[in-house]
C-alpha cells in the first residue's frame, strides 16, 4: 500500500470524486463539455495532487501539492456553487463532503509544516 492511501485526507478525496461523477450525470447533456468536464477535472485534481506531494523527497514538496489541491478543492466548490444556482443539484452532502476535505488537507497542511 502507497502512502498517501493511508491519508484520510486522500481516502476522503477520493469519495469526494464519485460523489462528483454521481451528482454531473445528471446534467444537461449540453453541460458535458462544460462544467460536467471542469467539475470532474478539478474533482480528479485533488486526490492526485495529495498522491503527488506524499510521494515527494521532501515536507516542503508535498506542502506545495496539498496546497495545489486545496486550490482545486475551492475551484470545485465554486463550480458546485454555480451548478446549485443553475437548478442542476440540489445535493448538499457534496458540499458537507468538500468542507470535509477541505479541513482535512488543511489539518495536514498544518501538521506537515511543524516539521518543516
Amino acid at each position: 500500500m502507497r502512502s498517501h492511501h493511508r491519508l484520510e485526507a486522500w481516502q476522503e478525496a477520493m469519495r469526494l470524486v464519485k460523489q462528483v461523477y454521481s451528482v454531473t450525470n445528471s446534467f444537461p447533456k449540453e453541460e458535458v463539455y462544460g462544467l460536467t468536464n471542469q467539475m470532474r477535472r478539478c474533482a480528479i485534481s485533488i486526490p492526485s495532487n495529495i498522491a503527488e506531494g506524499a510521494a515527494r523527497d521532501s515536507n516542503l514538496e508535498f506542502v506545495r501539492f496539498l496546497t495545489i489541491a486545496r486550490g482545486s478543492l475551492s475551484e470545485l466548490e465554486t463550480q458546485l456553487l454555480i451548478a446549485r444556482d443553475l437548478g442542476y443539484t440540489s445535493d448538499e452532502k457534496i458540499l458537507t463532503q468538500v468542507d470535509r476535505v477541505f479541513a482535512l488537507i488543511g489539518g495536514l497542511i498544518k501538521s506537515i509544516k511543524k516539521k518543516i
